[in-house]
C-alpha cells in the first residue's frame, strides 16, 4: 500500500486578521466561477483546469466541516450562474432552489475530497470522488439532474476524444485529475523552493496527474472517426420558430404547428426548384405540435398535408393524451402515404416542468407549480425509428443529459441520433448552448452523427467527431439540409456503458476507506488529523 503523504505543505503567507480568513472562501467562490466560465457558449474550456487547481488549494488538508462550507461556496459560484436560465420565465425561486440543491451535492463531494487530500497521490482519489459525486446527482433525487457535468463543458476541448474511450464519466475524471494535478505540481514546486527537498514519488505522482489525462486524450484520437460505414442519409431539420418567448407560447399551439408546417412546405418548394437536395427524411422538434393529432382533426390534416408535400417520412414532436389526467411527450413517425406509424414516448421527463413532485411543498415556495396542471408520464421503450431505411435513435431534449438514454438508442441499432428539442421557454439564455454542447459530446462518445431540430433554435447538424457543420440562428425559421454519415460500429464507451463509471466509483470509495482508516490510526497513536 502506498504510504500516507506526510510531506509538509508549503508555508502559508504571513497575513493575519480578516483578509486571511476571507482568502479561502473567496478562492472557493472564484473556483466555481471558473468552472462556470469554462462552459458554452464560451469557448474557454481550459478555465476548468485553473478552476480545479484553485479548488485543490482551497480543500487540501482542510478539516471536513470547513471543506463542506468551502465546497458549498464553490458549488454556488458554479451552479448559480450556470443554471440562471431555469428562472428565465418563472422567477428566481426555482432557480435558487435548484442551484442550491446542486451546490449541496458539490459541498458533500468537496468534504470527501478534503478527506482524501491527506493521502499520497491524492489528485487521483479526489478526481474519482468528484466523478462519483456527479454520478450520484445524475440519479437522485427525482431521477437526477446531470446538468453541469464537467464533461459537458469540454465540447471544444482537446480532451473530448476521451469521451469515445469511456464516456462522460471518464472525460470528467480526466479533466478533474489534470486540474488537481496542476495544483499538486505547483504545491510540490513551492515546497522544493522552501526546503530544497522533495520526494521523488510525489514528483512522479504530480506529473502523472497532469500528463496521463493529456496522453489519454491523444491515445483516444484514433477512436474519433466520422467516416460513413453504412452510407449517408440526407436529413432535414425544421425550425419553425414560436410566436413569442416564454411559457405563453404553449397557449399558441396552433401557431407553432402552422410555423413548422409552413417551413416544411417552403422546403418542399425549394426542393422542386432544385435549390436544395431532396431529404430522405425530415425531423421536426419537440412540441412542434402540442395539439394531439390523434384527437384533433385539424392538427392531423395540417401535419398530413405538410408531410405529403415534402413526400418523405417525418418525425413530429407532439403532446399526446394518455387517459383523462395524463399526457405523454411523444415523437411520431409520420409517413406521407400512411400517416402515423410509430411513436416514442420520452422516458426521462423533467421534474417540476413536465410533472410536479411534492406539489404541496413546492406550492409553499411558488404558485407557479400550478402551471403544470396535467402531468406527463414517462415512456418505457427505447426509441429507434426506421426512416426510409435509416435507423435513427431518438433522444428528446432533456434526455440528452442522461448517459443511458443516449446509449440505449445506439445499442438498439441507431445509425445516427436525433435530439428533437424545445428551448423556447428559456428565451435567449445560455441553456440552448449548454444543451447543444451535450449533443456534441454524445456524438464523439458514441461515434454517431447527431441532428438537433429545435423549435426556436439553435438547431444543428453535428458530425461523429463533434464538429457542427450547420446551425441555425435563434428565433429564426430555418431548414437545415445535410448529408450525414451513418455508422454501426460501437465505441469502447458504448460497449462498456456504466461499467467504467462503476470502477471509478469503487476507486473513490477505496480512497475514502483508506482515508478513514488513516484518520482512526492517527487518533489511536495520538496524532491529529487536520
Amino acid at each position: 500500500m502506498t504510504p500516507v503523504d506526510e510531506s509538509p505543505p508549503p508555508a502559508a503567507p504571513r497575513t493575519t486578521g480578516l483578509p486571511r480568513r476571507l482568502l479561502r472562501p473567496a478562492a472557493a467562490v472564484l473556483s466555481g466561477l471558473l468552472l462556470y466560465a469554462s462552459f458554452p457558449p464560451r469557448t474557454v474550456w481550459w478555465l476548468v483546469l485553473p478552476g480545479f487547481a484553485l479548488l485543490g488549494w482551497v480543500l487540501h488538508g482542510r478539516r471536513l466541516r470547513a471543506a463542506f462550507g468551502l465546497g458549498l461556496l464553490s458549488g454556488l459560484g458554479f451552479m448559480l450562474p450556470l443554471l440562471r436560465w431555469t428562472g428565465e420565465d418563472v422567477g428566481p425561486v426555482p432557480w435558487l432552489a435548484l442551484a442550491t440543491a446542486e451546490a449541496l451535492f458539490i459541498a458533500v463531494g468537496c468534504l470527501a475530497i478534503a478527506a482524501v487530500t491527506r493521502l499520497a497521490y491524492w489528485p487521483l482519489w479526489a478526481a474519482a470522488v468528484w466523478t462519483l459525486d456527479e454520478a450520484v446527482r445524475a440519479r437522485i433525487p427525482f431521477g437526477g439532474f446531470p446538468w453541469g457535468k464537467i464533461a459537458f463543458g469540454q465540447s471544444e476541448s482537446p480532451f473530448l476524444p476521451i469521451a469515445a474511450l469511456g464516456g462522460t464519466p471518464l472525460l470528467s475524471f480526466a479533466v478533474v485529475l489534470c486540474g488537481f494535478g496542476l495544483y499538486e505540481a505547483v504545491r510540490r514546486g513551492v515546497a522544493y523552493r522552501s526546503t530544497g527537498k522533495i520526494p521523488r514519488a510525489a514528483v512522479a505522482g504530480a506529473a502523472a496527474s497532469v500528463l496521463v489525462p493529456v496522453a489519454g486524450a491523444f491515445a483516444a484520437l484514433p477512436l474519433v472517426d466520422d467516416s460513413a460505414e453504412n452510407g449517408t442519409a440526407t436529413v432535414a431539420a425544421i425550425q419553425g420558430n414560436v410566436p413569442r418567448l416564454g411559457l405563453d407560447f404553449n397557449a399558441q399551439r396552433r401557431a407553432v404547428l402552422d410555423n413548422h408546417a409552413r417551413r416544411t412546405a417552403q422546403l418542399a418548394d425549394e426542393v422542386k426548384a432544385g435549390k436544395v437536395k431532396q431529404p430522405d427524411f425530415v425531423l421536426w422538434p419537440e412540441n412542434s405540435s402540442d395539439l394531439d393529432p390523434y384527437l384533433n382533426a385539424d392538427a392531423r390534416d395540417i401535419i398530413d398535408g405538410a408531410v405529403r408535400e415534402i413526400g418523405v417520412p417525418t418525425v413530429i414532436g407532439s403532446v399526446v393524451e394518455k387517459g383523462s389526467d395524463s399526457l405523454r411527450n411523444t415523437l411520431i413517425e409520420w409517413e406521407p402515404d400512411k400517416g402515423p406509424v410509430a411513436t416514442y414516448d420520452k422516458r426521462h421527463i423533467q421534474p417540476f416542468g413536465e410533472y410536479m413532485p411534492m406539489r404541496t411543498v413546492a406550492r409553499f415556495f411558488s404558485e407557479d407549480v400550478d402551471r403544470v396542471q396535467r402531468e406527463f408520464v414517462p415512456g418505457t421503450e427505447v426509441g429507434v425509428f426506421d426512416l426510409a431505411g435509416t435507423r435513427v435513435g431518438l433522444v428528446t431534449c432533456y434526455e440528452a443529459a442522461f448517459d443511458d438514454a443516449v446509449r440505449d438508442t445506439v445499442t438498439h441499432g441507431g445509425q445516427m441520433i436525433a435530439v428533437p428539442s424545445n428551448n423556447a421557454t428559456f428565451g435567449r439564455s445560455e441553456m440552448t448552448y449548454q444543451q447543444l454542447a451535450m449533443s456534441q459530446v454524445r456524438a464523439v462518445e458514441h461515434g454517431r452523427a447527431v441532428v438537433v431540430p429545435v423549435t426556436s433554435g439553435v438547431s444543428a447538424v453535428i458530425r461523429p467527431d463533434g464538429t457542427i457543420v450547420e446551425k441555425s440562428r435563434m428565433f429564426t425559421p430555418d431548414a437545415l439540409v445535410e448529408d450525414v454519415p451513418l455508422r454501426s460500429s460501437l465505441t469502447p464507451a458504448t460497449r462498456m456503458g456504466p461499467l467504467l463509471e462503476g470502477l471509478i466509483a469503487l476507486l473513490a470509495l477505496a480512497g475514502l476507506g483508506w482515508a478513514g482508516v488513516t484518520a482512526v490510526r492517527a487518533r489511536r497513536t495520538g496524532g491529529t488529523a487536520r
